[in-house]
């Protein structure tokens, strides 16, 4: 099991107000929100490897 990192995130409430929201509309915590959406942009960025191939690299 991974050990998550916790750090200090300030946002302007206005910010802070429509992200609850956007989590609310899709069934999630405001934390669950921002794992989602900063994984997703990760992807698309191409800098996240798959899980099998973190697999990989953690066997050798």
């Amino acid at each position: 099991m991974t050990k998550k990192k916790s750090f200090v995130l300030r946002l302007s409430p206005e910010t802070f107000k429509k992200l609850e929201k956007w989590a609310v509309d899709e069934f999630r915590s405001t934390n669950g929100q921002l794992e989602w959406i900063l994984n997703k942009a990760l992807k698309e960025a191409g800098r996240l490897k798959d899980e099998k191939e973190e697999d990989e690299d953690h066997s050798n």
